[in-house]
């Protein structure tokens, strides 16, 4: 993973671990559920986003390497389609 990418992804993975941080303090001292609720859902935006950055850049790198080369491109592909499975 490209050096800009890869802070990208940290910096997004820091700010949903200050979220979720602030999720667990705030179960831990009985917050209003909706007020949790909303820091949850704002954990689960973050994550989300470095979900993209990451399949973005295996499409623009080893899935675009496979395809040059015609070889493991069905392998790619159904590595793809699992990952979305799990969700």
């Amino acid at each position: 993973m490209q050096n800009p990418k890869k802070a990208n992804m940290i910096h997004r993975m820091k700010i949903a671990r200050g979220h979720l941080d602030k999720v667990i303090e705030m179960v831990e001292n009985g917050d209003y559920c909706l007020d949790i609720l909303q820091q949850s859902q704002a954990v689960q935006s973050a994550l989300s986003k470095v979900d993209d950055i990451i399949l973005e850049n295996h499409l623009k790198t080893c899935v675009k390497r496979a395809m040059m080369t015609e070889s493991e491109v069905d392998e790619k592909v159904s590595e793809i389609i699992e990952v979305f499975k799990r969700k």
